[in-house]
């Protein structure tokens, strides 16, 4: 698939945890991704690629916050 553009705007929350110290405790992840070409994902294969790349990104794997992904898609196929 060609990724025409992408772009983020990550929130952060920090809370105290039950030890008094102050930890990022969720991280939402809010994608822009614009697809362009002939081949272009559907919906549930954007859903696909997003928790294949949450399952392998490294950032992912080492932090202890809650990551989320509420993304916006534009040029998928129907």
């Amino acid at each position: 698939f060609a990724v025409e553009s992408y772009e983020d705007a990550a929130e952060g929350v920090m809370e105290k945890g039950a030890d008094g110290r102050v930890s990022m405790t969720t991280v939402t992840l809010h994608p822009h991704i614009v697809f362009s070409g002939e081949k272009r994902p559907s919906a549930a294969e954007v859903v696909t690629i997003h928790h294949k790349s949450h399952e392998a990104c490294y950032i992912a794997n080492t932090v202890k916050s809650e990551i989320r992904v509420e993304g916006r898609n534009e040029g998928l196929r129907d």
